[in-house]
């Protein structure tokens, strides 16, 4: 979420675990964030409420980022140039990526399980594409830290990401606006007012959210400063 920077948890992030990997190196496999998000990943899947255009689109971007992490843009000869573009001791940073982590994976998988329970299965199906979308992305970018992408491949990760989880933010905002009744729904699978407004403003947030990270931090602040460090005269560390 961090988004080779941060907030996906990672999506203006580079994951924090990345600064304990030797650039270029694999380490590990799975780290204790992947597997959770993996699970989150799984269930989704299992559950049936993952499109087969959101399978599509992690499975192709998977072999793409591999692809131009080792064709395109390959390690750097200099791992200098690899290293995290934010230190993980940044204080504000880690508050950001915890934040976004929380508005963009944890409370939306609470709304999805109450929604289970209370048989709203809009409103599961309209959140869904999100949480699997945004796992997704925190796995990759995992990948891309313990694989050693060079810094332009691991920042691509979280911005190709957040700029399609964006088109399937403005289509969960529009379902939730489009549900306006509390009485929605009829007798047992009635959905309550709370929980209508809830999924309002988790959309509304979460749109807000991940188009700033998108728009103000990941293009303008961390795309130039990934290809200038990786393109940077030799004389850079």
């Amino acid at each position: 979420m961090s988004g080779g920077v941060g907030p996906t948890y990672n999506d203006i992030a580079l994951p924090k675990d990345e600064h304990h990997h030797a650039v270029g190196k694999t380490t590990g496999f799975f780290s204790f964030r992947q597997l959770n998000v993996l699970a989150v990943i799984l269930v989704l899947s299992a559950s049936g409420l993952v499109a087969v255009i959101d399978f599509l689109f992690a499975l192709l971007t998977f072999i793409y980022f591999f692809f131009i992490s080792k064709v395109v843009f390959p390690p750097h000869e200099n791992p200098n140039r690899d290293a995290p573009l934010t230190s993980s001791t940044n204080k504000f940073f880690r508050f950001y990526v915890a934040c976004a982590g929380i508005v963009g994976l944890l409370l939306p998988i609470c709304y999805i399980f109450e929604g289970l329970l209370e048989d709203d299965k809009h409103g599961v199906s309209a959140a869904a594409p999100h949480v699997f979308l945004l796992a997704s992305q925190v796995f990759m970018e995992g990948l891309a830290a313990t694989f050693g992408f060079s810094s332009p491949a691991r920042i691509l990760v979280p911005i190709v990401y957040n700029a399609r989880r964006v088109l399937t933010l403005v289509e969960w905002i529009m379902d939730e606006f489009s549900r306006e009744s509390p009485a929605y729904g009829t007798g047992v699978g009635t959905v309550s007012e709370r929980r209508l407004f809830a999924g309002k403003v988790l959309a509304a947030v979460n749109l807000g959210v991940w188009s700033f990270n998108l728009f103000g931090v990941l293009i303008p602040v961390y795309l130039p400063k990934a290809f200038q460090r990786y393109y940077g005269s030799s004389k850079e560390n």
